[in-house]
């Protein structure tokens, strides 16, 4: 293939927001790099984008805790399609790290925050030579809006992210690199509805009822989708300055309540 058609990696791409994501870059005219560690439900949201879409879609492996890993990644990209212009950075553990100080796992802390923080890194480590040879480029790292409140431990993952995110775009502007984080707020996913399940078991209500609830404080009305959250991403990869970087960027419906100037 020539180096011309624009090219994406999507990290954490078996599964969760990912799959809507790279629907939207696709229909935008991205050629389609799907990773995640798993080789067996990367391949098989590789094989359902196929069927949605008519842009190249490829499926290889790497693990966000492996700087060798994710290096040879960009480098098999850049030896097979010529070049890399976006890296939406998604890898992370969805299992929540709260409760009790006394009862936190400490060691399960790092580990979370060295897939996510760590490996939102060492992804970006790895593509921007190719970004710089090139002049241009753009990295979304998937954050989230437990970084702006105390709820949950884990949610200090995502603050990391916000800081990271901004360093990057720092030392990245000159070479018309953007770097942005996207917090998305409620969105159906698998792991929503299992998290509704959850809350519905411990409070002996229905589902349903539960979603309600949530629905009711989301100002629009109601659950994103991961196309939304996807179309949202399309535009800042889609952007020919990168004049919109360092940013912290919330898509929630309005959900999220806090007021940042």
């Amino acid at each position: 293939m020539s180096g011309s058609q624009r090219v994406a990696i999507l990290t954490g791409g078996s599964g969760g927001l990912v799959p809507g994501i790279a629907e939207q870059l696709a229909h935008a005219g991205f050629t389609i790099v799907l990773t995640a560690r798993g080789e067996t439900a990367l391949d098989a949201a590789a094989a359902r984008l196929r069927d949605s879409v008519d842009t190249p879609v490829v499926a290889i492996a790497s693990d966000a805790r492996d700087a060798t890993a994710t290096k040879a990644l960009a480098e098999t990209v850049v030896d097979r399609f010529g070049r890399i212009d976006v890296l939406v950075n998604a890898a992370a553990s969805s299992t929540p790290i709260g409760g009790a100080i006394e009862d936190v796992d400490i060691d399960a802390l790092i580990a979370d925050v060295d897939v996510k923080v760590g490996g939102y890194l060492r992804y970006a480590q790895a593509v921007v030579p190719a970004m710089k040879r090139q002049g241009a480029g753009h990295i979304v790292n998937i954050g989230g809006l437990t970084g702006r409140s105390s709820d949950t431990l884990s949610g200090l993952r995502n603050a990391a992210v916000a800081h990271l995110t901004k360093v990057l775009s720092d030392q990245l502007g000159r070479f018309r690199i953007s770097v942005n984080v996207v917090n998305p707020g409620i969105v159906r996913t698998p792991h929503l509805n299992e998290l509704f399940a959850e809350m519905a078991k411990e409070r002996d209500v229905t589902a349903k009822d539960i979603e309600a609830e949530f629905v009711h404080d989301i100002p629009t009305g109601e659950i994103l989708s991961p196309a939304q959250v996807g179309q949202f991403i399309a535009f800042l990869a889609n952007a020919q300055s990168p004049s919109i970087t360092g940013q912290s960027l919330t898509i929630d419906g309005g959900y999220s309540r806090g007021v940042y100037l």
